[in-house]
């Protein structure tokens, strides 16, 4: 094991999840400052209209962005497993995939974004005053997208042989770039909305540049090498199978936002405007619960890898009890500083009464997501997908869509459209709990435990 990087199937489990996962909850932290940097700056020196522009197009960024972004999910799975079960040149063709096939992603990203920009916000219903500024921003932020596929692939690398050190360092580097561009585009440029949308993408690619400069220096098994820089099908099938259901399963979370935020449209500007800053808020305490079920598909990969079931069983617990005290920490914190946080978007009254409504009823029950999240994602790093990804999609996607159709049509308010979030985490939570109690079954039944945990 390189320096630096944790052994995750050897040993105590507790304080290395930790140590694991608190880089990554930091990281998580820096790179939704990128979109609160966005959405602060323009809201408080650019307009109304603005800040509507550039919130609302968190859910159509997500819907195109999550599917390819999934796979990098089969990038962590496949290295941790063959680090874990000692793989190394499987290990090396993962990695040289998941590079290649990154930037390629991100390529056919930039296309899709262009093409689809215009359309998806008419679909959404963008108000006339908005749809302008938000094709502006969603057509810069896609030139991006080869540059943030790599980093976030690359990530997803580091984060398989247990390093979450290094992308953290990366990320409060492209973060203080992101903050400082946003100022100097917006304030003294005039530029708006394609201010921000150029600082995120400079940023983006400061990120990238470190994240693979990382990769070719490292001394382990995983360094990247420009003559080995090819696609091996093989390994991107695996990818695939495994990553593209959570893909899916992410999509499927954007689409159903997608026909919320369409909804919230209807309200007009003032309502996007709250719900937007809202949103960013809630952000920050989900990626601080995130980061422990983040954490337990790499420790689960290496140990599922090497057949240490018993600790698998373990990094669930752990995960399961170190999340919810996170999400119960920051988001009963969050709504009882809603008010001064929800200024630092905006000075408006109408404004910050939208988004405390938003705040009081699905940030003090973002917890709950992490029941349906974590389990998941076991099931996951032991190459079940499937599964997972349709739970989410009937229990998330499809149930949001009824909720519109049904109950939210009867009662044309907030408060029932939001009450869906807490409702469908609940539903996909409790089935998600009873498939890794059959997958864990499974596994045993499948395939014999290691030694050294037959011997414990």
């Amino acid at each position: 094991m390189a320096r630096g990087n944790l052994e995750m199937t050897k040993g105590p489990l507790l304080g290395k999840m930790i140590a694991f996962a608190l880089p990554l909850m930091a990281s998580g932290v820096l790179q939704l400052l990128f979109n609160a940097a966005d959405t602060a700056v323009v809201g408080r020196f650019t307009g109304q209209e603005a800040l509507a522009a550039v919130g609302s197009n968190g859910p159509l960024i997500n819907l195109i962005v999550t599917l390819f972004m999934g796979l990098s999910v089969g990038t962590n799975v496949l290295t941790a497993q063959y680090l874990g079960s000692g793989k190394l040149k499987d290990l090396r063709e993962t990695v040289h995939t998941s590079v290649v096939a990154s930037a390629s992603f991100g390529l056919i990203l930039v296309v899709l974004g262009f093409l689809l920009a215009r359309p998806m916000l008419n679909m959404m219903g963008s108000p006339p005053d908005v749809i302008d500024l938000a094709e502006l921003y969603i057509k810069i932020y896609f030139l991006g997208m080869p540059v943030l596929m790599v980093y976030n692939y690359g990530s997803a690398i580091l984060r398989a042989v247990g390093d979450t050190r290094r992308p953290l360092i990366f990320m409060m580097i492209s973060g203080v770039i992101n903050v400082g561009l946003n100022l100097l585009l917006v304030i003294v440029f005039h530029m708006g909305v394609a201010g921000v949308a150029i600082a995120t993408v400079a940023s983006e690619a400061v990120s990238a540049f470190l994240v693979m400069r990382c990769l070719i220096v490292s001394d382990g098994v995983w360094r990247f090498e420009w003559k080995e820089a090819r696609i091996t099908w093989s390994k991107l099938w695996k990818m695939t199978r495994i990553g593209l259901p959570a893909g899916f399963q992410g999509a499927s979370f954007a689409i159903s936002n997608i026909l919320i935020q369409s909804s919230i449209n209807s309200f007009g500007s003032v309502t996007m405007a709250g719900n937007a800053a809202a949103a960013n808020i809630e952000g920050f305490c989900y990626v601080a619960m995130d980061a422990f079920s983040q954490a337990a598909i790499s420790f689960t990969g290496q140990n599922y890898g090497a057949r240490e079931y018993k600790r698998v069983d373990k990094i669930l617990i752990y995960t399961m009890i170190l999340g919810t005290s996170s999400g119960v920490l920051f988001g009963g914190l969050a709504y009882l500083f809603g008010g001064q946080l929800l200024r630092i978007f905006s000075a408006d009254p109408a404004v910050i009464e939208v988004g405390m409504l938003r705040m009081g009823i699905i940030c003090v029950t973002q917890f709950t997501s992490i029941w349906m999240g974590t389990p998941s994602n076991v099931c996951r790093a032991m190459n079940r997908s499937f599964f997972p990804m349709m739970n989410t999609v009937a229990c998330v996607c499809v149930f949001r869509v009824v909720w519109i159709l049904t109950v939210f049509t009867v009662d044309r308010s907030l408060v029932i459209l939001y009450l869906s979030y807490p409702i469908s985490w609940l539903l996909a939570a409790a089935i998600g709990m009873g498939y890794f109690l059959f997958v864990r079954k499974r596994v045993r039944k499948e395939s014999p435990a290691a030694p050294s945990e037959e011997k414990a």
